[in-house]
C-alpha cells in the first residue's frame, strides 16, 4: 500500500482515482462480444464459454437436476446460515414497500402514483475464483419483494461446467426463474438482446469486473436498462487513535481479496495508527488463501495521514467510496457529515463483511464514485412508479381556465381547445 503524508488539498482528487485498464482496449473487446451474441446467439454464447472457460457446454442452462444435485450438496449449518441471512435481509427490504395515498391536488383533481414491478430483470453473479452466492441474495430477495414474474439469473460455471452448489441453493430458495452458465460481457448481452435460450430482459442487475460493467453501460444505450455502475469492490476506512489496528486491517484485506483490481484506502489523523495498521496488513495478507489476489489490490490501495477526523470526511466525500467504515471515538456524530457513500459502517464492530452478508442491508452498490449520484439496490430498483391522474367536472372546470393559458402561451392550440370542447360540452362528451 501506498503512504501518503498530509497530502495537499489540491491532490485530493488525483488520489481518488480508481485502478482502471485502458478504455480503447476495454471499449473493443466489450463492443465485440456484444455484437455476436446480438447476431449469433447462441452459438456465440458456446463458442465465448470454450475461449475464455475453456469450457464445452452442452446446454447453457442449469437443468432442475442440477438444482436438485446442488440442494444436496450443501450441508446443513450452511443452509441455515443462508436462510437466517435471508430473512434478514427480507426484513430491512420489505420495510420498502411505501404505498402512496391518493391526493386531491384542487376540488375535482385527484392524482396517485403506482408502484409496479419490471416484468423481467436479469441478475448478474459473479462466480469463478469466489462464488458470490451472497449477491443472489441481495438482488434475487428485492425482486421477489417487488414482484418480478421473471428472474433470470447468469452466472459463469467452474471448470467442470458446473455452477457451484451454493449459487444454485440460493438462487432455488430466492425464487429464481432460469438460470444460466454464462458469465463475463457475453452474459450481460444474452440478457439484454436474448438468444434462443436466454429470454430477454427489461432490466439487468449485478456487480463485475470492468468488462462486465462496461457491458452494462453499453447496453444501457441499446434501451435495456441498468442498476448502477458496479464495477471492482472498494472500501474507505477512517479512524482514530481509538480503533484497534488488527480490525481496520481485516476490513481492508477483506475488500482486497475480492480481485487485483479492488481498491482499500485507509485515512487517519494518527501516526501511530496508521503505522500500526499497516504492519497488520503485512501480517495478516500472509494468512489469507486468496493472499495473490489480496496483495495485487494493495499496490493499488493507499494508507493516508490527514490532520484531522473532519479532513478524512471531507476526503472520503471526494472519494465517494462503495463501502464506508467510521472506527472512530464518536463514530455517529461524525457520519452526519456522511455526503457520498454507498453503504456506511458505524462503529469498532460493523464490519463491512456484515452489509456483504446478513445484517441486512444490500451489498450492491455503487462504485468508482458514482455513489455520488447512485443508491445501492433496493426494492425500488425493481419497481417503476407509475402516475394516475382523474379529472371530474369540477376539475375541469377549476384547472381548464389555467391550462388553457398556459398551452395558449406556448402556441400549442390542439392541447388548449382538449379543455375548451369539455368546457363547452359538458358531461355528454
Amino acid at each position: 500500500m501506498k503512504t501518503i503524508l498530509y497530502p495537499e488539498k489540491e491532490t485530493w482528487q488525483k488520489l481518488s482515482g480508481r485502478p482502471v485498464i485502458g478504455r480503447s482496449q476495454l471499449d473493443d473487446v466489450v463492443r465485440t462480444i456484444l455484437h455476436r451474441v446480438r447476431l449469433e446467439g447462441d452459438k456465440a454464447l458456446l463458442e465465448y464459454s470454450q475461449k475464455f472457460d475453456g469450457i464445452s457446454l452442452p446446454s447453457l442452462k442449469v437443468s432442475p437436476s442440477e438444482i436438485r444435485e446442488a440442494v444436496d450438496l450443501v450441508p446443513g449449518t450452511l443452509k441455515s446460515a443462508i436462510r437466517i441471512a435471508k430473512k434478514n435481509i427480507e426484513k430491512f427490504h420489505s420495510m420498502q414497500l411505501i404505498s402512496e395515498p391518493r391526493l386531491e391536488i384542487t376540488e375535482g383533481v385527484k392524482c396517485w402514483r403506482r408502484s409496479v414491478a419490471i416484468e423481467k430483470v436479469g441478475l448478474y453473479i459473479p462466480g469463478g475464483s469466489a462464488p458470490l452466492f451472497s449477491t443472489v441474495l441481495m438482488l434475487a430477495i428485492p425482486a421477489k419483494i417487488a414482484g418480478c414474474r421473471e428472474i433470470v439469473m447468469s452466472t459463469p460455471p467452474g471448470s467442470d461446467g458446473k455452477v457451484n452448489p451454493l449459487i444454485l441453493y440460493t438462487a432455488w430458495l430466492t425464487g429464481v426463474t432460469d438460470i444460466f452458465k454464462i458469465g463475463g460481457a457475453q452474459a450481460i448481452a444474452a440478457m439484454a438482446f436474448g438468444t434462443e435460450s436466454v429470454p430477454g430482459v427489461y432490466k439487468i442487475f449485478g456487480p463485475g469486473n470492468q468488462f462486465v460493467t462496461r457491458a452494462k453501460e453499453m447496453v444501457q444505450m441499446e434501451g435495456v436498462s441498468i442498476d448502477l455502475p458496479a464495477g471492482p469492490s472498494e472500501v474507505l476506512v477512517i479512524a482514530d487513535r481509538t480503533a484497534n489496528p488488527a480490525f481496520i486491517a481485516s476490513d481492508l484485506l477483506s475488500q482486497a481479496e475480492h480481485s487485483a483490481d479492488s481498491q482499500v484506502i485507509f485515512l487517519t489523523d494518527n501516526r501511530e495508527v496508521l503505522e500500526s495498521v499497516k504492519s497488520e496488513v503485512d501480517v495478516q495478507v500472509l494468512r489469507l488463501q486468496r493472499k495473490t489476489i489480496a496483495c495485487k489490490a494493495l499496490e493499488n490501495s493507499m494508507v493516508i495521514l490527514l490532520s484531522s477526523v473532519d479532513e478524512c470526511m471531507d476526503f472520503s466525500n471526494l472519494y465517494a467510496p462503495e463501502h464506508l467504515i467510521i472506527n472512530t471515538l464518536e463514530a455517529e456524530k461524525l457520519s452526519e457529515k456522511v455526503v457520498n457513500a454507498g453503504s456506511v459502517f458505524l462503529g469498532q464492530y460493523s464490519c463491512e463483511s456484515a452489509g456483504d452478508y446478513a445484517s441486512g442491508t444490500n451489498h450492491t452498490l455503487p462504485t468508482n464514485g458514482f455513489a455520488k449520484s447512485f443508491s445501492g439496490v433496493s426494492v425500488e430498483s425493481f419497481l417503476r412508479k407509475i402516475s394516475f391522474q382523474e379529472v371530474s367536472r369540477k376539475g375541469i372546470e377549476n384547472l381548464g381556465p389555467v391550462i388553457q393559458s398556459l398551452a395558449e402561451a406556448e402556441l400549442l392550440e390542439g392541447h388548449k381547445k382538449a379543455v375548451e370542447i369539455r368546457l363547452k360540452n359538458g358531461e355528454n362528451v
